[in-house]
């Protein structure tokens, strides 16, 4: 797959342009989204409300698009990304598969507006058809209060969350790059390894893997009680490559 953002208007048979939406729905969990010049633009501009309002445990307003989604019916907890206990499926999906690949290299280049309250991410991540598909692939975060003097905290890594063949192994290591010049972050996924790497620059190995499919996720977050709003939040996507 590969994905250059040709046109004026998102790939909806690869991308669904909304986070999480089984718990929330598909009107309150929309992108900010455009596609113009060969890059796809998330933004949160001022007036967008927040995702899961009263239900996530801290006040969140998010713009992202993910490459498949699936959930049980409303009131079932079968439903990828929960993130707290008890969660329950309010709006049900019934299944959006773009693009689920099983191992090789992953990549996007792309870049980011930060501020301090905010942060981006580019992670792949289990549909949790089985509640133990639910491994992480964490290819990219970045919050914006990590951001000093042309460098940046840069998390990458394997977040085992309810698969019990995993084990937690991730980082987040100051990196010499300004998140808000376009980068290469990539993932080398194979068999029982994963090797992550930005500008080709190998800066994470682990000895594991998830062993089942993985959507791809692409978003940017902010956190209103974080402090005061600076610049729009956005992540510029120059392309999405799989191989």
């Amino acid at each position: 797959m590969e994905d250059t953002f040709a046109g004026d208007e998102l790939d909806t048979e690869l991308w669904l342009p909304h986070y999480l939406p089984h718990w929330s729905s598909r009107a309150a969990s929309a992108a900010t989204c455009a596609v113009a010049d060969g890059k796809l633009r998330l933004s949160i501009p001022p007036e967008q409300g927040l995702w899961c309002e009263g239900l996530h445990p801290e006040p969140l307003r998010v713009s992202g698009v993910q490459s498949a989604c699936v959930s049980g019916p409303v009131g079932s907890a079968i439903g990828g990304q929960p993130f707290k206990e008890g969660l329950l499926v309010t709006a049900e999906e019934p299944g959006f598969w773009g693009h689920t690949p099983l191992y090789g290299r992953i990549e996007a280049r792309l870049r980011a507006i930060l501020s301090p309250r905010s942060m981006a991410a580019f992670w792949l991540a289990g549909v949790e058809d089985k509640p133990q598909h639910s491994g992480e692939l964490c290819v990219m975060e970045v919050f914006g209060s990590s951001v000093r003097e042309a460098t940046c905290e840069v998390g990458v890594g394997l977040h085992s969350f309810r698969d019990p063949g995993l084990t937690e192994d991730w980082v987040a290591d100051r990196q010499p790059l300004d998140p808000a010049d376009f980068h290469v972050y990539a993932v080398d996924w194979q068999p029982g390894t994963a090797t992550f790497t930005i500008d080709g620059r190998v800066v994470k190995r682990i000895g594991q893997s998830p062993n089942y499919p993985m959507q791809l996720m692409l978003a940017v977050f902010d956190f209103p009680q974080r402090g005061p709003a600076g610049p729009t939040p956005e992540l510029i996507v120059d392309h999405v490559r799989t191989s």
